[in-house]
């Protein structure tokens, strides 16, 4: 078994001074936790893998291929391999848990 702690890992990723810290990595998934501050910029491209995203905490508006919604703490969001995503209009700073399947690369 493996077990994480998010205050752990979110002072693990601010450490690092990176947006996202992968921190478990299995042959058939990865996790991660992705941080966007409120009024920042959501850089990333689409991912050769399926990605689920469990909002933490936060506020925001996502848009995946054609379709926009917003998103806040509990929201689930399922985005297929290869489609454009990004988050945007963030309110509130974004912690989000990430699941990629297969791993990312």
């Amino acid at each position: 078994m493996k077990s994480f702690r998010l205050d752990e890992l979110e002072a693990e990723r601010a450490a690092n001074d990176g947006a996202y810290l992968q921190f478990l990595r299995e042959r058939n998934m990865s996790v991660g936790l992705y941080a966007l501050d409120a009024g920042e910029s959501d850089r990333q491209q689409p991912h050769g893998q399926d990605e689920v995203y469990f909002v933490v905490s936060g506020r925001a508006s996502i848009t995946v291929g054609t379709e926009t919604t917003e998103v806040a703490r509990g929201g689930v969001v399922y985005v297929p391999a290869g489609v454009p995503h990004k988050f945007h209009h963030i309110s509130e700073d974004l912690r989000v848990l990430v699941v990629f399947s297969p791993p990312e690369s």
